[in-house]
């Protein structure tokens, strides 16, 4: 019997090969959609897992609110890691992580620029789980030690292991290589190269809340309880120590890190599990979508089967042998389809792993594992697909039926033009999504920042010594008429890793106790014109008057925020950094000189907050150098600011960006989410025309003697492709109106994400609505607008 069904179902297959390849190709590309779909979002929640005690390992986090004003960053106190496992016995171990940046790691005649290097503390290697290729897990445990992952190992030994025990030079501190590790991850949110131990001498502050902290719990611990318990734990060790700052400590799962913390000073680019539960369900509407042209078009040729399905019952079937040999038939299709959708995840995956950042492997889960898989979702879809049809077909009575007599079909042609409509809808609201993305993101790319941000090229200064001659180099560089202009700074802006500084602010000759937060950056006098920011009120910084080494700069935000019409004459006092090692807490009375026009240093999903412009107070301050250039003969200059720059610093390596590189990667992962989106609304249109094809080309079909009479009796082709097309285009309009309101509030929530966003306007829509008609009716045309210049004679002898 089983195989009289793949017989009968294979030759059903061959026979009506138009609708079996609608049918085979939709399914197909959806399949290998979803398979795609499928690696990435396992990819994604897979993050930190692979540690062996991922389940009991927390990172501690800080918040804090005072007034108006708040921080949320993940950084905490140095000292936390030693009071938690001290205060509280849930806790097995603690471990403290500083991003120290990097420096230049030498070995012999080989140099290497390296800015992942972290300092941690020995139980790093007992909390997480790292592969040692040499070393063991105590090799923190030694002072003036440096464990190197294989990548970097591999750029300074022959073999990565042959590094153990080696003495390298990290700028002027020399290390000994205890230990080589395999290379973090891809599924990591820590990205290391190189770590060494925290220094012996190293102090950390209740106040300074710049190291990373992750606990371990105990097996069994409860984490409710720990977490009832941190208010108390605040109140003991921070509270006494600012008492105006309303502080708690979160516990974060480690294994939810990557998709659902978005904090300040992340130490990696995490990514939202909005967009993880977005694109999951894309790929399931892909698959909706083929499942209904693969049900509409099977249920529509029920007339073409129904003498088939009255002999199968007269010679002695049943519904349950004709809804098997439907299944079956379905089944068939569905493994041809997976068989395809193989081969076309085979040949996209590299453009799939371009376009996301990801390295995904088909078989990254293990063969025996994927096929199993494969044949589950191969069954479980066959049979949602192929009930439905299955059990129309089945159940037609045996008499109508030799008389092709399908009885009342209203229900049915409602039931197809309603899955027509959601599926056309679906593909309105993709469509508009995808152009609403494509404009925001291009509103970002061409939005004024507030200064100049063309040809301006940045690099760092490793060297101390450089950095002492920072005027000096300045000097060097503008000697060529193809530097414009140069000026130093203690931050690459576009990097999202500006620091905050605390202040107060003068009333009635008294510094209010109340205290708030702007962004901090140490600028030259050079700064402001080199960037061309405009200055709203008084003056820029002056070489030549000494006093404004105690002066500071704030911008528009900072003024409004006070809500002064003028700064001019007003005073502020400022603390300490965020982010800075400073533990002296000394205020610093320093007087308002000028005012800057908002300028953006973070990209445009952030507002802009308040800034403090300051002149450095050390050569540490000037690290980095920001040069404009000229737009001809760039990689000539660029060749010159190399040159000049080896005179200060020869074992430096010379690295550079430009500025307007650094602010487009800050949409690097908006414009991977369009381009995706983008691929998928364009899978869906085209799974979408397929079923619109071959739900007209059946309708050509049935009416093509209709067709002929129409033309004999005169019908135009214009009457008669509208004749074809207007109940399916009426579905679709329909489907345009339920999709607007649906695309609104998807695009709205979206768009929450930025600061600086485009307005929702009507045409945004109404161009979606415009295009979905177009490859509707497109669609629809080239079987109708063929149907109507066929030969009328031909026509009315056709069976």
């Amino acid at each position: 019997m089983l195989k009289n069904y793949f017989i009968t179902a294979w030759r059903n297959l061959r026979r009506y090969s138009i609708f079996s390849f609608i049918n085979i190709s939709g399914l197909a590309l959806s399949f290998a959609a979803v398979w795609l779909i499928a690696l990435f979002v396992a990819h994604e929640v897979s993050y930190d897992r692979y540690h062996e005690n991922s389940g009991r390992i927390y990172r501690i986090v800080s918040h804090g609110k005072w007034g108006t004003e708040k921080f949320d960053i993940t950084g905490t106190s140095g000292l936390t890691a030693a009071a938690m496992k001290k205060d509280f016995p849930e806790v097995e171990d603690a471990v403290r992580i500083y991003a120290e940046g990097g420096g230049i790691l030498s070995y012999e005649d080989k140099t290497i620029k390296e800015g992942n290097i972290y300092l941690s503390d020995p139980s790093f290697f007992t909390t997480f789980t790292w592969h040692f290729l040499a070393g063991s897990a105590t090799a923190l445990e030694k002072p003036n030690s440096i464990v190197l992952t294989r990548s970097l190992a591999a750029k300074m030994f022959p073999d990565p292991t042959s590094a153990l025990n080696k003495m390298v030079k990290l700028d002027k501190d020399l290390l000994t290589v205890t230990g080589v590790i395999d290379d973090v991850p891809d599924n990591s949110h820590l990205t290391f190269q190189a770590i060494r131990p925290i220094p012996p001498g190293f102090k950390a502050d209740w106040n300074v809340l710049e190291a990373y902290t992750y606990i371990l719990l105990k097996k069994n611990a409860a984490v409710d309880r720990l977490r009832a318990k941190m208010p108390a734990f605040v109140i003991k060790y921070l509270s006494t120590n600012a008492a105006s700052i309303q502080y708690t400590l979160e516990l974060q799962p480690l294994t939810s890190i990557h998709l659902q913390s978005h904090l300040a000073y992340e130490l990696s680019d995490n990514h939202d599990i909005k967009y993880t539960y977005v694109i999951s369900i894309v790929g399931l509407l892909v698959l909706l979508i083929a499942l209904i042209n693969y049900i509409n078009i099977t249920t529509a040729r029920a007339t073409v089967r129904l003498r088939e399905v009255a002999v199968r019952k007269i010679i002695g079937s049943d519904g349950k042998n004709l809804i098997g040999l439907f299944l079956t038939e379905s089944f068939i299709t569905i493994l041809c389809s997976a068989a395809i959708s193989l081969l076309l995840v085979i040949v996209t995956m590299p453009l799939f792993n371009y376009v996301t950042g990801k390295q995904l492997s088909i078989w990254q889960f293990g063969i025996p594992q994927t096929l199993l898989c494969i044949f589950a979702f191969c069954f479980v879809t066959g049979f949602i697909g192929g009930w439905y049809p299955a059990f129309f077909l089945s159940r037609f009575k045996t008499i109508p039926a030799l008389k092709n007599q399908l009885g009342d079909v209203k229900g049915q042609t409602i039931f197809r033009k309603s899955l027509v409509l959601f599926q056309f809808a679906i593909t309105v609201v993709m469509i508009t999504t995808s152009l609403i993305i494509y404009l925001q993101l291009n509103f970002m790319k061409s939005s004024d920042l507030g200064f100049n941000k063309k040809q301006l090229l940045t690099f760092h200064l490793d060297s101390r010594s450089a950095r002492k001659q920072a005027d000096a180099l300045r000097a060097a560089l503008l000697q060529n008429p193809m530097v414009k202009s140069v000026a130093t700074a203690s931050n690459p802006i576009g990097n999202n890793n500006i620091g905050m500084t605390d202040y107060s602010i003068e009333k009635d000759g008294v510094f209010d106790n109340h205290s708030n937060l702007a962004y901090y950056i140490t600028i030259d006098p050079d700064f402001i014109p080199a960037m061309q920011i405009k200055l709203l009120e008084g003056r820029n910084y002056s070489k030549d008057i000494a006093s404004d080494s105690n002066s500071v700069i704030v911008n528009e935000a900072f003024v409004k925020k006070q809500g002064w019409a003028s700064a001019m004459g007003k005073r502020i006092s400022r603390g300490t950094t965020t982010k800075s090692r400073d533990t002296t807490n000394k205020t610093i009375a320093a007087p308002i000189i000028g005012v800057v026009k908002d300028f953006h240093i973070y990209s445009l999903q952030h507002q802009i907050g308040p800034m403090i412009m300051e002149l450095p107070r050390e050569s540490a301050d000037r690290d980095n150098i920001y040069a404009r250039i000229d737009d001809r003969n760039q990689g000539q200059t660029i060749e010159y600011i190399e040159n000049t720059f080896r005179k200060f610093d020869a074992a430096s390596p010379f690295e550079y960006n430009f500025l307007d590189q650094n602010f487009a990667a800050q949409y690097d992962a908006e414009q991977k989410q369009g381009k995706v989106l983008l691929g998928f609304t364009i899978l869906t249109i085209v799974i979408s025309c397929l079923g619109l094809f071959g739900l007209i080309t059946f309708t050509v079909g049935k009416r093509v003697k209709e067709i002929g009479i129409r033309k004999v009796l005169g019908a135009s082709v214009q009457n008669t492709v509208l004749l074809l097309t207007k109940s399916l285009l009426q579905v679709v309009i329909i489907s345009l109106m339920l999709a607007v309101p649906v695309s609104w509030l998807i695009s709205n929530k979206w768009l929450e994400d930025f600061a600086y966003r485009i307005p929702l306007q009507w045409w945004m829509f109404a161009l979606a609505g415009i295009i979905s008609l177009i490859i509707a009716f497109a669609t629809l045309s080239v079987q109708a607008i063929k149907a109507a210049l066929a030969n009328p004679a031909q026509s009315l002898r056709t069976e």
